[in-house]
């Protein structure tokens, strides 16, 4: 080989090794991100007209409609900022965006509703420890659906990550305060299911579109579902509880901590699309290690050993999974 080739390599492989770097970094920052957005969205559940309402499931479903309404309009403004809403049009006319809307009802309806549901029956810290299983799920799915090669190595991490979740969340809760808190469990498992599926086919159908434009068309039809299907079948109460809450702080709230959902979301789809499913939730699994801080920052949130262990066990699990970054160009980066 030439010395002009070698250079040509060089300068490729650090240009790969730049653009895997900036994935594991995406994937970390959707993580912290998610788990801010859980712990905001259950102080805000805790405020009128959300708090004490008389419909068991109407309540956290309309925290989700207005949280991916506001994320789908907060992404459209970044978009068209970044020139690219004009990509909307001519990326709904694809089959793509047609996968990327069937997983949009994975991820919102079924995976936003079922995390809300369980952090308004459960609590942020236990939901955020069921739903963090949804990354095994995803890894599996991923390397067997997309053929996304995974070593021992991260495996070993990924399960390290979901472990010390898992320790994080083992807080006994004030019966008192969950009176549904099992009910809110199982939803926090079809949350985790939704996820992982949305994860695998939006980054199958991301082969041909832009993530930015990919997630704006995932908000916008999670919307659009939860207004004109989801809402409707929860009954009057649900439309009751959505004109409330604009008139007291609570609805406003949720709108600007869509901002942060709104950033977990596309650094999720940017991350996947640069570095695959299975780093990718290997790195948002932090969400849970994130929700417990910020819980105890913002929240009063009691710590305990098992979550400091627990701590230590994702930081660890972390470690392995971004491993050495030159080991990302051996991964199939997308």
């Amino acid at each position: 080989m030439d010395q002009t080739a070698q250079q040509a390599q060089q300068l490729l492989q650090k240009r790969d090794l730049a653009f895997a770097k900036n994935g594991v970094g995406r994937g970390l920052l959707s993580g912290a991100a998610w788990g801010l957005d859980g712990v905001l969205l259950g102080m805000a559940f805790s405020l009128a007209p959300f708090a004490n309402t008389m419909s068991l499931f109407a309540a956290p479903l309309v925290g989700a409609c207005i949280h991916d309404g506001f994320a789908a309009l907060w992404l459209f403004i970044y978009n068209v900022l970044h020139g690219k809403w004009r990509d909307y049009g001519r990326t709904l006319k694809t089959r793509p965006a047609r996968i990327i809307i069937i997983a949009a009802i994975l991820g919102g309806p079924i995976g936003m509703s079922g995390n809300l549901l369980g952090i308004y029956f459960a609590g942020a810290s236990y939901t955020a420890a069921i739903t963090a299983a949804y990354p095994a799920i995803g890894a599996v799915l991923g390397a067997v659906f997309l053929k996304e090669k995974i070593s021992l190595r991260v495996w070993a991490g990924l399960l390290l990550a979901i472990a010390g979740s898992f320790l994080v969340g083992f807080v006994p809760p004030d019966g008192s305060a969950y009176p549904h808190f099992y009910l809110g469990i199982a939803l926090a498992v079809v949350s985790a299911i939704g996820w992982a599926v949305e994860g695998v086919l939006s980054t199958y159908g991301m082969d041909l579109v832009d993530s930015d434009i990919a997630i704006g068309i995932r908000e916008a039809a999670s919307f659009l579902i939860y207004i004109c299907i989801i809402l409707p079948l929860a009954g009057g109460g649900a439309f009751r509880i959505l004109s409330q809450s604009f008139t007291t702080p609570s609805g406003w709230y949720i709108a600007l901590i869509a901002l942060v959902g709104g950033t977990s979301f596309l650094s999720w789809y940017r991350a996947m699309n640069m570095t695959g499913v299975g780093r990718t939730m290997g790195l948002s699994v932090t969400f849970a290690l994130w929700s417990v801080f910020f819980g105890w920052l913002l929240n009063d949130l009691r710590l305990t050993p098992n979550l400091i262990i627990g701590v230590i066990v994702i930081s660890l699990g972390t470690i392995l999974t971004i491993g050495n970054p030159k080991n990302l160009l051996n991964l199939n980066i997308r």
